[in-house]
């Protein structure tokens, strides 16, 4: 499965370092499937996006994300994507960025020359050919639609794409330099938020890492800072990660205050199952398959 993570600091900059894949000798490296890319998405003083990004063709290949990586911004996304559709190449690796924004996508979308069309001229912002590009241009052009609301845009989107193409998920997580927004939909793939406040449980630093995800992020500077974290597993044993909802928009401002609705209460128009997906595009799901679980039916 794509692993994605997200973390603002909100508008106070932190440094953290983060490790994209496990060590290359470690139990679950050894034992799990080469990803197809890996990529971080941070941002400058400037406000404007910082994305290092690899496709991985092999396990010698994988030395870019096995290294840890200190950077400072204070808004951050990681990625490891396991193909679902699209080629390994570096116009498929995630994160993409536009207009400032910076986009991940874990999930599954078909008919891509319906949603094509629907780009209209914005086809021409994607590079290369997943599906996961596409959705972001198209997010891109109804934020443009709606004035440069990124919330209604958000939505817009995930709307056009539940009533009309055929989707297994189309869980995603954006950002600009000191807001994040993420939507689980629907309830095939997780999606986790944590709003931790300094030190978090145990009064201490931030280091997520979890058995269940490819990527780990260490945090000093988060000992006496808050922040808000997403991501696709829970990373830590603290028991405020909280899973989102099916069609739950959540949204962190530049002050960290998390604000969150339900957007889309129906199910999908086409909802795929993985027996209905390619061999390659069900692997690359299969491992974030949502046990029986309570999930919250509004935010």
């Amino acid at each position: 499965m794509c692993q994605m993570f997200a973390l603002t600091s909100g508008s106070q900059p932190v440094e953290a370092t983060f490790w994209l894949l496990d060590s290359p000798d470690s139990e679950r490296a050894l034992s799990a499937r080469v990803p197809d890319g890996a990529g971080l998405a941070t941002f400058g003083e400037d406000r404007a996006p910082r994305i290092v990004k690899q496709p991985i063709s092999s396990r010698a290949g994988a030395d870019f994300a096995y290294q840890p990586r200190t950077v400072v911004s204070s808004t951050f996304i990681a990625h490891v994507r396991h193909a679902s559709t699209g080629r390994t190449s570096l116009a498929n690796t995630h994160p993409f960025q536009h207009a400032g924004r910076v986009f991940a996508h874990n999930g599954v979308i078909e008919e891509l020359d319906r949603l094509d069309d629907q780009l209209g001229e914005y086809r021409g912002l994607v590079q290369g050919d997943t599906d996961s590009e596409r959705y972001f241009a198209l997010i891109n052009r109804e934020i443009d639609a709606q004035g440069g609301d990124v919330g209604a845009g958000i939505v817009a989107a995930a709307r056009w794409i539940a009533a009309n193409l055929p989707l297994y998920s189309i869980n995603m997580v954006m950002a600009t330099a000191d807001e994040l927004w993420a939507l689980r939909y629907p309830d095939t793939n997780r999606l986790y938020v944590l709003s931790r406040e300094p030190g978090g449980q145990n009064s201490r630093h931030l280091d997520h890492a979890s058995p269940f995800s490819e990527i780990r992020a260490r945090s000093l500077d988060l000992a006496d800072r808050p922040a808000v974290a997403v991501e696709s597993e829970r990373m830590d044993e603290d028991p405020a990660w909280r899973l989102m909802a099916s069609g739950e928009l959540l949204h962190v401002a530049a002050d960290l205050t998390v604000t969150s609705r339900v957007v889309i209460s129906i199910p999908p128009a086409r909802q795929l199952s993985l027996d209905d997906l390619s061999p390659e595009a069900a692997f690359s799901q299969v491992v974030n398959v949502a046990p029986a679980e309570t999930t919250p039916t509004s935010a």
